[in-house]
């Protein structure tokens, strides 16, 4: 059997956290191909003695930890008789063990009561000696009801919220490292994604689109199922964007453009919020002013899960999700940023560059133009 914990979905009313539950299951069994999976208070059990599916079911968004276990009785004598044969195929002679023992329903004995007499038993049978504060082999023995779980090895999970119970929301993901890293956080919260790349071809090759591709099939994985995304054409009007007069507020420009399309697909969508992989400060158009003024072009709240991050804080959760090494891949970065963007733009500023255009139109166009596919 496989032990599911979860930690955060424990403090929800007990309505929600019935509901979080059934979703879990439901995550669990698609991601472990249709293996059973039953439900008691306060654990999940998944029916399968793969250790493979133990590392699998950690992966599940909601997932704090698993443990394969092996069941016995919680009658005592049988109990003991058990913990004894499991800890003697795991506790060698001359080392240093402890048994953690948890129970939950009524019973004739305590817990300490079978930490006590087990342990004597292990002593005697194998030489090794008990060590509670730093033993070099922890058993664990889960006893809950009518039986008994035995294990030696706690996975760690991932963690958060069951994938699509807290809403949708509209991602941009453009292949880079930090935009992928952000999508990953807003579903470990239990967010819906949907994603957004703006292709800025001719500008760039087929490369650039081919890694944001890759990137939203790596996020796929973890949500369980494909990612409905879209791809707008975006290069031509870039173009027209980094024409402005005012030359230095092309970055500023394009972003705004960006999140107009983005907000104008949210909608149809029924998505509640954009998310965004920007940390403050990290380049010219992250600072505090022109994230203001960029985001200005919307009414629906942004996130931005990274804004608070270094930039080596964020390669290293790219690393652990799986997307780094997709990121880095060669591929063109947009050939159009001024030499000295500016870093203080207003929206009065941004305004009187766009004058010439008009920006609702070619954000309109723009999404009419765009491919919708399932990336998975």
């Amino acid at each position: 059997m496989i032990i599911v914990r979860y930690s955060e979905i424990g403090l929800k009313s007990k309505p929600v956290r019935r509901e979080m539950e059934r979703a879990l299951i439901a995550h669990l069994r698609r991601a472990l191909g249709g293996v059973k999976v039953t439900r008691e208070w306060g654990r999940i059990f998944v029916h399968s003695d793969s250790r493979e599916d133990a590392e699998r079911a950690a992966r599940v968004f909601g997932v704090a930890s698993t443990s394969l276990a092996e069941v016995a009785s919680a009658e005592y004598e049988e109990l003991i008789k058990a913990g004894l044969e499991y800890a003697t195929q795991r506790v060698e002679s001359g080392t240093t063990f402890a048994l953690r023992v948890r129970r939950h329903g009524k019973h004739s004995y305590r817990s300490i009561d079978v930490a006590r007499e087990l342990g004597a038993r292990v002593v005697e049978a194998t030489g090794a000696k008990v060590d509670l504060k730093a033993p070099q082999k922890e058993i664990f023995i889960e006893i809950r009801n009518d039986r008994a779980y035995l294990y030696d090895e706690i996975i760690p999970g991932v963690g958060g919220l069951p994938y699509a119970t807290q809403g949708k929301v509209l991602a941009l993901v453009s292949g880079g490292i930090d935009s992928p890293v952000a999508a990953w956080l807003m579903m470990r919260r239990g967010a819906e994604v949907v994603a957004l790349f703006m292709d800025p071809t001719p500008l760039v090759d087929e490369r650039t689109p081919r890694r944001a591709e890759a990137a939203i099939r790596a996020l796929s994985g973890w949500a369980g199922e494909p990612i409905k995304s879209y791809i707008v054409p975006y290069g031509d009007v870039l173009i027209q964007l980094l024409k402005v007069e005012d030359y230095r507020m092309g970055c500023v420009l394009c972003k705004r453009m960006m999140f107009r399309v983005a907000g104008k697909i949210a909608r149809r969508e029924g998505a509640l919020a954009l998310v965004t992989g920007e940390s403050l400060g990290q380049v010219a158009s992250q600072t505090l002013a022109n994230l203001a003024t960029i985001t200005e072009v919307v009414s629906m709240p942004v996130l931005r899960p990274l804004i608070g991050m270094d930039k080596e804080e964020i390669i290293q959760l790219a690393k652990r999700i799986g997307t780094y090494e997709i990121s880095i891949q060669p591929a063109n970065c947009c050939l159009g940023p001024p030499p000295k963007p500016v870093t203080k733009a207003s929206v009065e500023r941004a305004k009187r560059a766009e004058a010439g255009l008009d920006v609702e139109k070619l954000a309109e166009e723009m999404v009419a133009k765009a491919k919708v596919v399932e990336l998975g």
